[in-house]
């Protein structure tokens, strides 16, 4: 029978239920056994799909097409598996689908109330990858913090279904913060008692307790937590703060995390976990040998996590070149072209982000033009790419107000078009063209040499593309489509031949990158990166030897 395994948080919001989750089910499945994670978020949206960068961070895409949450990208970097739509399930989707089976009739007239009805809902979806394909673990994330309204429901559904499923085939592993205050110089287990009462309040007991902490738990403080939260002292857990999220897997190891939970769901070890490819990722990434800086270009720069996919994939890449990349923050909107020679300077790579919308737009095709015309490794990312084709349309084939229809409907040169089948849409959410699609690439292309071969399938969200009737001049004058659905004809890729790496996708090849397997692209940049710094040493001491 599956397993399952709840993840919930209290005090505070942001401790990395999503690592500690990603971090269990890495463990479980070095000791052999199948092992995926789902995410529940309790905001009412349907998906994340249409919210604000700046409000959740950025929406990860599946292969499936389902536009997530975010920690479903750290879930597939640690288990380098695919997720799909049902691995994230919202307030909103639960309710959608309840009122609908409501107007069908499918109740028969009875009063439709949070419990059962919400509940029920909820509790088929936490078990629904399981009866669907057989994993001995399925490890659910709740979304919130104990004590909030909205996830009520979700806790009660959770006491329901350990109730249904016994007491050996599921288990609450609860995140919490002991903090540090420093001017006592003690670490306070209060905020974690009253967290465990909130819950036991409303009928969930946690079996394990995971503390994030700032300095370490000592023997006594352990069984304190362990006494007065009722839970056994090996299911107290140490979560100090990390170097970086990578390094988790192996702390939890050495916190017997996976065998705490294996022992309290009544499962064999297995065998000990080796996790050798991660340790050698690790040392890598902890011991480079060279530094690069990239100039991120984007317009949500003041929130990591709204480019997480990419800042993952640039490590990712970095540790396999041996390289660390410092990545260097730069506001397209304040990017001007007085500007751009000094916000660009000292930058081995630029890299421009994915976006939607006109804020920012001159900035990010000034970058791209800098780097153009400068010989700068350049990787253009959806509308990255979009912009990158409307430089080089006014710079160099002269068609001063090209542009995109998504700026400027009015555009006589419309080189970056509204897709055919996308003109009559009306909803937002979940209508753009998402998830995997396969590519052909030109077999003498930077493109091609980078994945080691001319057939792909990569990941998209996207509404608009570059408008083939311009393709002929484009090619005619230096930048090639070295990459094309097959079916459609659509561009994928546009390299220009001349420049040492110039690559722009309308894909997101960010969303496929793991730690075991880094996106060939991002190797392919920091690669040309490194290569790019090298040269320009080179010269420079040239120029310092003919000087002396």
């Amino acid at each position: 029978m599956t397993k399952y395994i709840f993840v919930t948080g209290g005090v505070t919001s942001s401790l990395g239920k999503g690592i500690i989750a990603a971090s269990l089910a890495k463990l479980l499945q070095a000791r052999g056994y199948t092992a995926t994670i789902q995410k529940f978020d309790p905001y009412i949206n349907v998906d994340p799909g249409t919210l604000n960068p700046y409000e959740h961070g950025e929406c990860y895409v599946t292969e499936d097409g389902a536009e997530t949450d975010l920690d479903l990208g750290h879930y597939e970097r640690f288990l380098n598996t695919f997720t799909s739509q049902a691995n994230n399930v919202t307030t909103g989707r639960i309710y959608q689908y309840v009122i609908n089976k409501e107007r069908e009739g499918a109740y028969l007239g009875r009063t439709v109330q949070v419990i059962p009805h919400i509940t029920d809902e909820i509790k088929r979806r936490m078990t629904l990858l399981g009866s669907e394909k057989k994993f001995d673990f399925i490890i659910t994330e709740l979304g919130g913090t104990v004590g909030d309204i909205e996830s009520l429901p979700y806790i009660e559904a959770v006491r329901q279904l350990k109730w249904d499923l016994g007491e050996k085939n599921a288990i609450v592993v609860h995140l919490t913060l002991i903090p540090y205050l420093k001017a006592a110089k003690e670490l306070k287990t209060k905020p974690t008692q009253h967290s465990v009462k909130l819950m036991s309040e409303n009928g969930v007991t946690p079996d394990i307790l995971v503390c994030r902490t700032e300095e370490p738990l000592y023997k006594d403080l352990k069984r304190k937590i362990a006494q007065f939260c009722n839970v056994t002292e090996d299911a107290v857990i140490e979560a100090m703060d990390a170097d970086t999220i990578y390094s988790v897997p192996l702390e939890m190891m050495r916190e017997k995390l996976d065998v705490t939970c294996l022992n309290k769901l009544g499962m064999p070890l297995g065998e000990e976990p080796k996790l050798e490819r991660w340790k050698e990722f690790l040392n890598k990434l902890r011991y480079p040998k060279a530094k690069i800086t990239v100039g991120l270009i984007g317009k949500y720069v003041e929130l990591q996590d709204a480019y997480k996919s990419i800042l993952e994939a640039l490590i990712h890449a970095g540790a396999i070149n041996e390289c660390k990349v410092e990545v260097r923050n730069i506001h397209s909107e304040f990017l001007t072209v007085d500007t751009v020679v000094e916000k660009l300077k000292n930058i081995d790579a630029v890299l421009v982000a994915p976006g939607f919308g006109n804020r920012g737009i001159d900035g990010k095709i000034d970058a791209i033009r800098y780097a153009r015309e400068n010989n700068i490794p350049f990787f253009g990312i959806c509308l990255g790419m979009q912009m990158a084709c409307v430089e080089f349309a006014r710079n160099v084939l002269n068609l001063s107000d090209a542009h995109s229809t998504e700026m400027n409907a009015s555009t006589t040169n419309p080189v970056i078009n509204m897709m055919e089948d996308q003109k009559k849409i009306v909803n937002m959410g979940g209508t753009m063209r998402l998830g995997a699609y396969d590519c052909t690439l030109a077999s003498d292309s930077i493109s091609a040499a980078s994945y080691g071969k001319t057939h792909i399938s990569e990941r998209h969200r996207h509404r608009y593309e570059f408008n083939n009737e311009y393709l002929e001049q484009f090619e005619a004058n230096g930048m090639t489509a070295v990459g094309k659905n097959p079916e459609t004809g659509l561009v994928e890729i546009m390299e220009v031949k001349s420049h040492p790496f110039y690559v722009a996708t309308q894909f997101h090849p960010e969303y496929k990158s793991t730690v075991e397997n880094p996106h060939p692209l991002f190797v392919s940049f920091v690669k040309a990166a490194k290569e790019a710094q090298e040269l320009k040493k080179e010269v420079a001491n040239a120029v310092s030897e003919e000087k002396s």
